[in-house]
C-alpha cells in the first residue's frame, strides 16, 4: 500500500511539473490581450473616397493617394506647389473634391490649368490652406470665441470666413461662395486635411 501511494504521489507531481512548463496560447480577443498585459492593435486611419490615410505621410502624399481628389493633386502639381505642402508646415488644408471641381465651368477650370495662369491657380489653392494645424474643434473653438463666426486667414494673404450651419462647419470665402467640412481631421504628418464639397474663391 505504501509503494502504490508513493507511486500516485510520484504521477500527480510530474504531471503538476508538464502543467507549469506548458506554453500559454497567445491572446484571440482584445479583451484577453488585455488581460494578459498584450496589445492588439486595429488599424484605426481614416479613409478617404475608399483610400486609407495615414498620418506619417505628407499632405500631398495622402491627397495623391484619394481617388476623389485627382483634380486638386493635378492642380497642385501644376501650380508648383507640391513641394510646398510637402514641406515641414504644419498646414491646415481645405481640399476641394473632384466633385467641387467640377461645378467650376470648365472653360474656367480648364483655363486654370493653362501655365499662363499659373499664378491665378497658385493663388486659389493658397486659399485653401491655412499655415498652422487647426483641427476641427479648434475651428469650432474660434468660432465660439467670435460669437458665431471666425476669421481663418490663408496663406494667399486673404480672409476666409467660418461658421457653423447645423453641425457642420461652413466656409464663406473672400467672393462670397461657400463650402461645407464633409469629412474633418485627417491627419497628417505636416499638418491636416479637412474634405470640402466646393472650390473657395478668393478676391482676385
Amino acid at each position: 500500500m505504501t509503494r502504490t501511494l508513493l507511486l500516485t504521489t510520484a504521477l500527480a507531481a510530474g504531471l503538476a511539473l508538464a502543467g507549469c512548463n506548458k506554453t500559454p496560447e497567445p491572446p484571440t480577443t482584445q479583451a484577453e490581450a488585455g488581460a494578459t498585459g498584450d496589445v492588439v492593435t486595429a488599424s484605426a486611419n481614416p479613409t478617404v473616397g475608399g483610400a486609407e490615410m495615414l498620418p506619417a505621410k505628407t499632405i500631398v502624399e495622402n491627397a495623391s493617394a484619394s481617388p476623389i481628389h485627382k483634380q486638386l493633386v493635378a492642380a497642385i502639381k501644376q501650380a508648383d506647389l507640391a513641394e510646398t505642402l510637402s514641406g515641414t508646415g504644419p498646414f491646415t488644408v481645405f481640399a476641394p473634391t473632384d466633385e467641387a471641381f467640377a461645378q467650376i465651368p470648365a472653360v474656367q477650370r480648364d483655363g486654370w490649368m493653362r501655365p499662363a495662369q499659373k499664378t491665378v491657380l497658385a493663388g486659389i489653392l493658397k486659399y485653401h490652406v491655412v499655415p498652422g494645424k487647426l483641427t476641427a474643434d479648434d475651428i469650432r473653438a474660434k468660432i465660439a470665441e467670435g460669437k458665431g463666426s471666425a476669421t481663418l486667414k490663408t496663406a494667399d494673404g486673404q480672409d476666409l470666413t467660418a461658421t457653423i450651419s447645423g453641425e457642420q462647419i461652413l466656409l464663406t470665402s473672400a467672393s462670397g461662395n461657400k463650402a461645407v467640412v464633409t469629412q474633418g481631421d485627417i491627419d497628417q504628418s505636416n499638418g491636416v486635411i479637412h474634405v470640402v464639397d466646393a472650390v473657395l474663391l478668393p478676391k482676385m
